[in-house]
C-alpha cells in the first residue's frame, strides 16, 4: 500500500489542487492518505499552556470529502509543532511514501525574508516531496 501524506494549509483552492494531484497518481485506488493540518504550537493556548483543540479547516474538509468520494482511504491528523517539523515529523510516523504540499509564487526576496514552510519541508522530509500550486 503507497502512503500519501497531504499538508493542507487554510487554502482551498490549493487543496483541490492537492487532491486533484493525488487522485491522478498511477495507481491512486490502492494509496493510502493521511491529511495533515499543521498548527504552530505557540498559537492558540488556553491559559493552562495547553494547545487548544483546532476546528476544521474547509481546506481539510474539502480535500478529505474529493479524495474519499475518488474512492482513497483517508485520514485527518493533526500536528502541533512548528508547521513545517510538525508535517516532517508527521511524514515520519505516519511512514509515508510521499508528502504532498501547496506552494505559492514568491519573489526571491520574500523567500529570502521570511522563509518558507514548503521549502522547510523538501529540505527536511525523510521522503520525496511533491510540490503543487495553484493554477
Amino acid at each position: 500500500m503507497y502512503r500519501v501524506l497531504v499538508a493542507v494549509s487554510d487554502e482551498v483552492e490549493q487543496a483541490i489542487e492537492q487532491a486533484r494531484f493525488v487522485t491522478s497518481l498511477p495507481g491512486a485506488s490502492a494509496t493510502d492518505v493521511t491529511i495533515a493540518h499543521a498548527y504552530d504550537d505557540t498559537d492558540d493556548r488556553d491559559p493552562h499552556g495547553d494547545p487548544l483543540p483546532p476546528e476544521e479547516s474547509d481546506a481539510v474538509r474539502t480535500v478529505r470529502a474529493r479524495l474519499a468520494d475518488a474512492g482513497l482511504t483517508v485520514e485527518t491528523r493533526e500536528a502541533y509543532h512548528p508547521v513545517a517539523d510538525g508535517i516532517v515529523d508527521l511524514a515520519a510516523e505516519v511512514d509515508a511514501d510521499l508528502v504532498v504540499v501547496g506552494g505559492r509564487r514568491r519573489s526571491p526576496v520574500g523567500k529570502a525574508m521570511f522563509g518558507s514552510v514548503t521549502q522547510s519541508v523538501v529540505l527536511d522530509s525523510p521522503v520525496p516531496v511533491a510540490v503543487v500550486g495553484v493554477e
